[in-house]
């Protein structure tokens, strides 16, 4: 039985096209009046939404700036966690479908959230048939190279070891033994769900840009593999590295959400141009 958390978040606005998706998605800030694209952010493993609050002034009005919200954690934190790239993707797409309805839609995902974002991508392609207009993926190598771990299986101490290796987490939080207790069991599903996780070999690409991102300094990130991510679009790839190590995007967030508004630039001067060549509906695909 988790304990109950007086840690839990109130969402500051929750956008809610669909009955399932006011529990997974979180705006922060008022929508802005003039974006012509949304642009979705999955966090890493262990993460919550609030990583990207500061996002929305970066991108604002350009762009309208949604960040997913995992179970396990801020106000879901009563929700079992999800320990399955499967379950973890297909309800992800289902939120984000009626989004994807509206406009140019993007996707951005840090680390473990760099699979969810591709795995999305994959299903709002093979089972709505719509591209988003972009794939960003950030700390992760080419799905192919994800290798499979056992950290889940080991000892919160352990965990927080590797978190601390990182460098992502606060040092305070885990440094507290309340706090360390309240946050690992959605780390350690978080970890499981990516340790687990299988790319199915002979996949059909995507049909969608993709731009991959990584810290010069993370040895989970080789230079080397980046590229690879080729193989899994029909589209144009793109590597950018900037200095830093896994967390990299902390301290270059400005240069990065200028990268990433710079990218969909077509999607904001063509409106409805971009929508019809980035976000096709398949015939007989979906409903």
């Amino acid at each position: 039985m988790r304990p109950t958390s007086p840690y839990r978040a109130t969402p500051e606005g929750t956008p809610a096209p669909g009955s399932n998706a006011g529990r997974w998605l979180r705006r922060y800030g008022p929508p802005p009046t003039t974006a012509e694209a949304t642009l979705v952010c999955l966090p890493h493993a262990g993460g919550a939404p609030t990583f990207y609050r500061d996002w929305p002034a970066l991108l604002a009005p350009s762009l309208d700036v949604i960040a997913v919200c995992y179970p396990g954690r801020q106000d879901r934190f009563d929700e079992p966690c999800v320990t399955d790239m499967t379950t973890m993707a297909g309800e992800v797409t289902a939120a984000l479908a009626p989004l994807a309805e509206r406009g140019p839609l993007a996707l951005f995902g840090h680390s473990m959230g760099a699979a969810v974002a591709y795995e999305t991508a994959r299903l709002l392609q093979s089972r709505h048939g719509m591209r988003p207009a972009h794939l960003f993926v950030s700390g992760l190598v080419p799905p192919h190279r994800v290798l499979p771990g056992i950290r889940h299986l080991k000892s919160d101490a352990a965990l927080a070891a590797d978190l601390l290796e990182q460098g992502g987490t606060d040092s305070q939080v885990l440094a507290d033994e309340e706090l360390r207790a309240l946050v690992m069991p959605a780390v350690r599903a978080d970890y499981e769900l990516i340790e687990t996780y299988r790319h199915t070999a002979g996949a059909e690409p995507l049909d969608v840009p993709i731009t991959a991102y990584f810290g010069q300094d993370d040895a989970r990130t080789p230079p080397t593999a980046m590229p690879e991510w080729q193989l899994h679009t029909n589209a144009p790839t793109e590597t950018r590295s900037f200095a830093g190590g896994h967390f990299y995007l902390q301290q270059h967030r400005r240069e990065l959400t200028k990268d990433i508004r710079s990218r969909l630039e077509p999607c904001r001067t063509h409106g409805s141009t971009a929508y019809s060549h980035s976000m096709v509906r398949k015939p007989g695909i979906g409903l």
